[in-house]
């Protein structure tokens, strides 16, 4: 027997009690106890205010274009490379125009768009700036506005919180505003920045800045406002529409930053003064001369074959159907060869005595098998052998304006080709109805033919006289 072991298990047995008793008495364990005691830990953690961080004060700002701009700080600079949808941080700057130092940019870009813009008739001596602007139901002070175009702009306002970005954005011209940017803003600037580069390149076409601003600030222009029977005008309209003329209706089509269609002055046009939109366009009377041409029997019997007269005539409508709702010339026209003219545009012309039709046309005369040129670019939209005008060619220039070249002794492109001015498209001949080797040339304007003599060393969107 051991008896100090025995007298130790009631101490033990006692130890044990006391813990089952405790557990009972809170109902959790001792890991348990330890786990709420983190909790409520949190809690008061939670429970305890912490200090809201003091804004960052933006100083100034001063955007560049519709993309890139600065915001200075005290403490330094952020710029932006698209319209303030992000910001960049940059080195600290004494001043905003060390800040646009650092940012290594230029304000060139607003000079460009107020240029632009002048085209048509914007004030751009500073657009007029805001005091306050609206926000989420807020009201806020400005500190600093700047807008780019009439529509695009930002604000300065004293930060909060919880602001998404150094400055606010308005693209409906500050009736509304945005913290940051949207995707509907960013489809708003993205539409000024093609209405910018449509005047751009619309304003490159005109002769000079003056006459751009002339055409481009109108509401309505016409190239030339005054004309003879056989010419051709062209129509520039702010906005899309049609116009009525001599019993047809003319659809104005979309280009860069206008509408515009031509409008055939056909020789039954009597002079006056004809009202076109808010415009006046004079006709002036004009005297033709008169061509008389002997030909053999068998020429002339060629007139009476009307079946392949109306056959060819068929094909001609068709081909000139169609034309691509744009201008496609690049430059001015120039003349297919450096012929000899024969017969100006307009002559009334008799065979053998008899009155036979105005030519409409110029007549060429050159060397056979010269090469004819394309007088601008376009695509071909007929290239084949016809009856009384020979292997023949129509080039689409767009807008419902084509040229003709006919009587070729051969053809260098079929129909379809996109062509550039001076390509090399046929060589001259005496096919078809024809008295010697020669270039018949002219235009069409909505199937009318126009005289190729406005066209030479221009371009319509030049016709100011």
């Amino acid at each position: 027997m051991r008896p100090h072991k025995r007298r130790q298990w009631p101490l033990l047995a006692g130890a044990c009690i006391l813990a089952a008793s405790a557990v009972i008495l809170i109902g959790k364990s001792p890991f348990e106890a330890v786990l709420n005691q983190k909790e409520a830990d949190k809690v008061a953690a939670l429970a305890t205010p912490v200090p809201t961080p003091t804004p960052r004060v933006a100083l100034e700002f001063r955007m560049l274009d519709l993309d890139r701009g600065w915001v200075k700080y005290a403490d330094g600079v952020v710029r932006t490379e698209d319209g303030g949808g992000h910001w960049q941080e940059l080195a600290d700057a004494a001043s905003a125009e060390a800040a646009a130092d650092t940012a290594g940019i230029e304000p060139v870009g607003i000079e460009a768009i107020h240029k632009l813009l002048s085209l048509e008739t914007v004030d751009v001596i500073g657009y007029p700036g805001v005091q306050s602007v609206a926000l989420n139901g807020t009201t806020f002070p400005v500190k600093q506005s700047q807008f780019v175009t009439p529509k695009i702009g930002w604000a300065l306002v004293p930060r909060t919180a919880d602001s998404q970005s150094p400055l606010l954005l308005t693209v409906d011209g500050g009736q509304t505003w945005v913290d940051g940017m949207t995707d509907a803003a960013k489809t708003a600037i993205q539409g000024e920045k093609a209405h910018l580069q449509q005047l751009e390149t619309e304003a490159a076409l005109y002769t000079d800045a003056a006459g751009a601003k002339a055409a481009m600030s109108a509401n309505w222009r016409l190239f030339p406002d005054q004309a003879s029977p056989g010419d051709v005008v062209l129509v520039r309209h702010k906005e899309p529409g049609s116009i009525a003329w001599q019993d047809k209706t003319y659809t104005l089509q979309p280009f860069d930053a206008g509408y515009f269609t031509y409008l055939p002055i056909g020789m039954s046009v009597k002079p006056g003064a004809y009202p076109i939109g808010d415009q006046t366009l004079t006709i002036k009377a004009k005297k033709f001369e008169t061509q008389y041409l002997k030909v053999t029997e068998q020429m002339e019997s060629m007139k009476q074959d009307t079946a392949r007269i109306n056959a060819d005539q068929k094909k001609i409508d068709l081909a000139r159907s169609k034309s691509e709702p744009t201008f496609l010339f690049n430059g001015p026209f120039v003349k297919p060869i450096e012929g000899i003219l024969t017969t100006p545009y307009g002559y009334t012309r008799y065979v053998n005595g008899k009155y036979d039709s105005s030519h409409m046309a110029l007549d060429l005369a050159a060397k056979e098998g010269t090469p004819i040129k394309a007088t601008n670019d376009g695509v071909v939209a007929l290239a084949e052998p016809l009856y009384l005008t020979g292997n023949s060619i129509y080039i689409d220039h767009g807008m419902g304006l084509f040229s003709q070249y006919a009587h070729l002794s051969e053809l260098r492109v079929k129909a379809g080709d996109r062509v550039k001015q001076g390509d090399i498209i046929g060589l001259v001949g005496t096919t078809g109805f024809s008295t010697g080797p020669h270039l018949h040339f002219t235009f069409w304007a909505h199937n009318i033919q126009a005289n190729p003599d406005l066209f030479f060393n221009t371009t319509p969107f030049k016709w100011t006289k």
